[in-house]
């Protein structure tokens, strides 16, 4: 592979233009992945209110129905997790989230200590408090699937009772509620995290001030690239 003189860009490869000022943060394959999970829990909760809570069974009825959408929602909740294997920036993403790294140990420090300025909370794509998310959610999906299942179909695992599935369930679901309020609560005091998931990118400065480890990285990586590149031609 050749650059051509005056371009930085290799010639065959497929240039991915930046936004003046902005980074880009998630692929369009990332994002569908986020709202197509989101809408499937929100569709799971809402049904498992109207289902546990009498006012709102009262008022919705057809329990059938409302048995039968959360039941499947829960089913199909790993399937946007799995078509997102397919695209390789999603891969990519998830060593980011299972990799806890120095910086993230100081992140957590910074935020018990309640320090705020930027340079004492380094941080990666994602910090220390979105990777205990993303694995304590997806932990909490499988629990709730496998206990979900065992209510559906009884005497799937004859030393497990319906009883002890229910109590699991319901609590884990109570605490899988408290959590997402909490997530959307912080993504609603971050306007432009927002942004760069409904749109893909993020100001420069927004990622400097909150994830200046994964700018850096992105650089190094970048400088690496254009080096071989150099090399090549």
């Amino acid at each position: 592979m050749r650059s051509t003189a005056g371009s930085t860009t290799p010639t065959g490869a497929t240039a991915r233009p930046e936004r003046s000022g902005q980074v880009r943060r998630f692929s369009r394959a990332e994002r569908m992945v986020h709202r197509a999970t989101g809408w499937l829990m929100l569709v799971c909760l809402v049904t498992a209110a109207c289902l546990y809570l009498g006012p709102l069974a009262e008022l919705v009825g057809r329990r059938h129905i409302v048995a039968a959408v959360h039941e499947w929602s829960g089913i199909c909740l790993p399937v946007p997790f799995l078509l997102g294997l397919f695209s390789p920036d999603f891969r990519a993403d998830l060593r980011r989230l299972n990799r806890f790294a120095v910086y993230d140990r100081q992140w957590l420090r910074a935020v018990r200590r309640r320090r705020t300025w930027p340079e004492a909370r380094p941080a990666g794509k994602f910090n220390a408090g979105q990777k205990i998310y993303a694995g304590w959610i997806a932990g909490a999906v499988l629990v709730m699937m496998f206990t979900g299942l065992l209510m559906w179909f009884i005497g799937l695992l004859p030393f497990i009772s319906r009883t002890s599935a229910i109590f699991v369930h319901d609590c884990l679901a109570w605490a899988i509620t408290i959590v997402l309020i909490g997530h959307m609560r912080k993504a609603y005091q971050d306007p432009e995290a927002r942004l760069g998931m409904r749109t893909g990118h993020v100001s420069r400065s927004w990622a400097a001030r909150h994830h200046s480890r994964w700018l850096l990285d992105d650089h190094t990586h970048a400088v690496a690239d254009q080096s071989g590149a150099d090399l090549t031609h």
